[in-house]
């Protein structure tokens, strides 16, 4: 049996530790530190960042000021504007030089109350909110009665229905059979529960695509139509199907308000309303519509000392949608990328490349603020080494796509061995991959034959829980992987700032088409650079 306790480059276990604190060898200032394995020597610039992030993280302190104070970070909105001068003011306090870059337009919002209220037959407030850029009641309780739409034949019986909605509520989602997700339903359901839920739920769809369809109009367009024939407000139920999580996007009504209600509150008022009994809610809305207003990027930079007219880019996307406060997309990508550059504004203060931070604008409609910059910024996009983007989560990066770039396993690999081995272990690589064509702002990148990678986290749900729900929020953040995140990418920036020459940006030949020839790499699109919402 092994007695020996080696105080250097091992992971100590819980018992040792204890032991070495108890007979006083170990300061318990060190319970905070991290080794890497014996046999790893981690280059003393990134053994600094390792040290900075454990021993001095700044990531909660940074979420808790962007998400419980800014909030949500709907483009064209003031809490858009608000991010923007917290983030430049916290750069400056860290000594790091940052600015706004105007690339266009939106049209400007602010959100306001939302109170929803059952007024018959019996009296519950309801959960729900209005969507984004959401026509307002103007502060007023507007109250009418709720109803379903019609079971139609033609398109002209549905043009006879439309009159009946004068000043009443129109309910435009398929009403859910249950409000617990599979996995919930799989995990404790007989098997045969189980499927005859998942045959009711595709019944169901059938029969309310085939009552859309019969209609002759698109679900897109049937906001619009009902508020032209006097609706006095939308409800609809985007469900994420996820327990409590809807998703929240942009409303389609220019004149009345179009709000999400939960799941089983919209249930409620479904049901009363096919059941007979007139439901009828009271809607009071405060937003505020604000003209057009610009919009931005945030960028910040640590200049490069030999050669500062190159770059090395770390990329987030700064906006959001207004469901919840905007946590996992992408205030998480947003944290990330400013703990790394305060990281390095202290432990690698004189780059040898430019480091530029860039904070998009516009992601959520289109890549914009990304596209907006490589478009407007020629001479830095020609010139720059690699692209690090993160957007999709809260978990560790688990994926690294080479993007098409033919060289990438070679100068990808060579950056990735310098990073800590207990955070590269388990990230899965593909070389060379192929380029994005949209998603996040990597692409905008790439299109332009720039190396750009995604950062690709694991998921923690995202896709259903948080990805543009009401319930991306503070509480779902996994702040130790969230660290992990900051020392990888920090180091992937770093060896791409040191490396000696711009790395080789050979593409891949793209598979073949159904034509027989090659696919073509992938071109920038024009950006969105003004906008009404959606």
């Amino acid at each position: 049996m092994q007695n020996k306790l080696f105080l250097c480059g091992m992971k100590y276990t819980a018992t040792a530790t204890f032991f070495l604190l108890a007979v006083g060898l170990l300061p318990s200032a060190v319970q905070a530190q991290w080794a890497p394995p014996s046999e790893q020597q981690l280059d003393p610039v990134v053994q600094q960042i390792v040290d900075e992030a454990y021993q001095n993280s700044q990531l909660k302190q940074l979420a808790h000021e962007l998400l419980d104070v800014v909030g949500p970070r709907l483009v064209g909105t003031p809490q858009m504007k608000h991010a923007h001068d917290w983030a430049v003011a916290k750069y400056k306090d860290w000594g790091i030089e940052a600015r706004y870059e105007e690339f266009g337009e939106w049209r400007g919002w602010d959100r306001g109350i939302s109170h929803i209220d059952m007024t018959y037959p019996r009296v519950k407030t309801l959960a729900g909110t209005q969507l984004a850029w959401s026509p307002t009641t103007g502060g007023k309780a507007i109250e009418g009665e709720v109803i379903t739409l019609p079971d139609v034949k033609n398109s002209q019986a549905f043009q006879a229905w439309l009159p009946t909605v004068k000043g009443k509520y129109v309910l435009v989602s398929m009403p859910q059979p249950t409000g617990r997700p599979d996995h919930n339903w799989e995990e404790f359901g007989r098997p045969e529960s189980v499927e005859r839920m998942k045959k009711e739920r595709d019944s169901l769809t059938e029969a309310w695509n085939r009552k859309i369809q019969a209609m002759g109009i698109s679900s897109n367009s049937l906001p619009r139509i009902l508020e032209e024939a006097g609706a006095a407000g939308i409800l609809q139920c985007y469900w994420s199907r996820e327990f409590g999580s809807n998703k929240i996007f942009g409303a389609r009504t220019t004149i009345v308000p179009s709000l999400d209600i939960s799941l089983e509150d919209y249930g409620i008022l479904y049901r009363l309303a096919e059941n007979g009994h007139k439901p009828r809610i009271q809607v009071e809305t405060d937003s505020k519509d604000l003209g057009t207003v610009p919009t931005f990027n945030t960028i910040a930079e640590i200049k490069g000392t030999e050669k500062p007219d190159e770059y090395v880019i770390l990329s987030a996307h700064f906006d959001s949608w207004e469901g919840g406060s905007g946590a996992t997309d992408n205030g998480t990508g947003t944290i990330t990328m400013m703990e790394i550059a305060r990281i390095l504004k202290k432990v690698y203060p004189n780059p040898r490349r430019t480091i530029l931070i860039g904070h998009w604008g516009s992601e959520e409609q289109g890549l914009n603020g990304s596209r907006a910059f490589v478009l407007d910024h020629p001479d830095i996009v020609e010139k720059t080494q690699a692209v690090f983007n993160q957007d999709n989560g809260t978990g560790r990066v688990a994926n690294i796509d080479g993007s098409g770039f033919l060289h990438a396993y070679d100068f990808m690999g060579r950056w990735l061995a310098a990073a800590p081995r207990n955070i590269t272990a388990d990230i899965k690589t593909d070389y060379p991959g192929s380029p994005s064509t949209g998603g996040s702002d990597h692409a905008s990148f790439t299109a332009a034959g720039i190396p750009a990678f995604s950062m690709s986290s694991l998921s923690w749900g995202y896709g259903t829980i948080t990805w543009h729900t009401n319930l991306d929020t503070y509480d779902k953040l996994i702040f130790d992987d969230l660290r992990d995140n900051v020392i990888l990418i920090a180091t992937l920036a770093y060896k791409a700032s040191e490396e000696a020459e711009l790395v080789n940006r050979e593409k891949r030949v793209m598979p073949l088409g159904r034509d027989g020839q090659p696919g073509q790499w992938p071109v920038i699109r024009q950006p969105r650079r003004t906008g009404v919402g959606y």
